[in-house]
């Protein structure tokens, strides 16, 4: 096997996204600390230059993007400071079912009170709230693409199989309200519960035709793709290699993934440590070349400061159409005030 530098069959960046007009959604995800809110950030500002509207969500409970842009988010859209087309927002799980409840037909009836004992005790609920968001954005579609930074790699699958898994329960409900549906108007008369269930019914319906859409566009490779994101190490391979099995099961496109803090000590450097580093970043980073010859592997180096704020995000997306910041050849050049700083280990 030849130097990773050598085996580039397609481009090492993540252009591709951005020329590709007909996206509309873009999951970025990966384990846990690689950058994904970095890459995610750093895509959308990408896609704001080429796109009239951008709308970037956290599904992650543990919500990022305002630490990353330095500004508070919520659970509406907001536009960020320095913007005229990109907005974010942060999906709250709490007050999004408070909402859901709160907004219910009949506050006083069984099923309202029946869904506020159990609705905080759902499990999975976060990412069924995130999807509730994506159906509410279904319905709207007022950008024209939308970025999700998502939560590790665990929550992000759950959250992804949610339209298939709502999609057949809908469908078993659907066919059960035309056998039980009168003997249950009946028995809730008879136990004083307000409310038709055949209007619940009609809404449950309503609700499983958007979800139909929502599969069918995830499943789309021309309207929704994801963007694997790593670093050159065993446990972040493996989780990316299980991912990008579970998203082709699932038949969710996925062609890119980015190698994210990648070491290039200098060719005189003394230091033991980051050789030994790098010869193993290596060796992981030609497996990947070896595993996804057919995917864009976009290389980004290890930086010498913290990516936060909008000019420093400005500056790292970059990065991310431009693989000369990662040449190993031109690593010792990469000093210009205008990009950020390769991590570079003298002795």
């Amino acid at each position: 096997m030849s130097d990773f530098e050598d085996l580039e069959p397609l481009d090492p960046t993540l252009q591709n996204v951005i020329d590709q007009t007909s996206l509309q959604w873009i999951f970025v995800g990966g384990k846990g600390g690689v950058g994904k809110t970095t890459t995610s950030c750093s895509l959308a500002i990408q896609l704001a230059k080429a796109r009239p509207s951008v709308l970037l969500i956290s599904t992650d409970p543990a919500h990022n993007l305002s630490d990353a842009f330095g500004q508070k988010f919520s659970k509406d859209a907001t536009l960020i400071t320095g913007f005229t087309n990109l907005y974010a927002m942060e999906i709250d799980p709490s007050s999004s079912i408070q909402e859901m409840i709160d907004n219910s037909d009949d506050q006083g009836s069984g099923v309202s009170s029946m869904m506020q004992d159990l609705a905080f005790a759902i499990p999975g609920v976060d990412e069924a709230m995130g999807f509730a968001e994506v159906m509410k954005q279904v319905k709207a579609m007022e950008y024209s693409v939308i970025i999700f930074d998502t939560a590790p790699t665990g929550h992000t699958l759950r959250f992804l199989s949610f339209p298939s898994v709502l999609e057949k329960a809908l469908a078993k409900v659907s066919q059960l309200s035309g056998r039980f549906g009168p003997m249950m108007q009946q028995m809730s008369g008879m136990m004083g519960v307000q409310g038709n269930p055949e209007d619940m019914f009609s809404k449950l319906e309503g609700m499983r035709e958007v979800i139909t859409e929502v599969n069918n566009q995830f499943k789309d490779a021309d309207k929704t793709t994801f963007v694997c994101v790593c670093i050159s190490e065993f446990l972040s391979l493996y989780e990316t290699e299980r991912m990008i099995q579970e998203l082709t099961s699932y038949h969710i496109d996925t062609h890119n993934i980015v190698v994210n803090q990648l070491l290039f000590p200098k060719k005189d450097s003394n230091c033991e440590q980051c050789r030994v580093r790098h010869a193993m970043q290596k060796k992981y980073l030609n497996q990947i070349y070896d595993l996804y010859e057919d995917f864009h592997i976009t290389r980004l180096p290890l930086l010498t400061n913290e990516i936060r704020g909008v000019d420093k995000l400005i500056q790292f997306s970059d990065m991310l159409v431009n693989s000369s910041y990662v040449d190993e050849k031109k690593a010792e050049g990469i000093d210009d005030e205008k990009r950020p700083e390769v991590a570079e280990v003298d002795a």
